[in-house]
């Protein structure tokens, strides 16, 4: 097996036979979403989230959440 020859697609379809086969198709599904990349920019979403908050209301707010969860 040439693995340091081989195009990205040969290597994906080499090491996917053996995960199919090992795993079945639906745990190879399972197994490939795990290493799916996300999209979007996470810093600048929270940045947006956060905007304006101090760390007393984000303890203010789990603490709300958690009574309503014990209710």
């Amino acid at each position: 097996m040439a693995i340091p020859k081989a195009t990205p697609a040969e290597i994906k379809e080499r090491g996917i036979e053996p995960l199919a086969k090992a795993l079945g198709l639906v745990g190879l599904v399972r197994f490939l979403q795990q290493f799916e990349l996300g999209s979007g920019d996470y810093t600048w979403d929270r940045e947006e989230w956060l905007k304006g908050l101090t760390v007393s209301d984000v303890v203010k707010e789990i603490e709300s959440r958690r009574e309503k969860q014990n209710c």
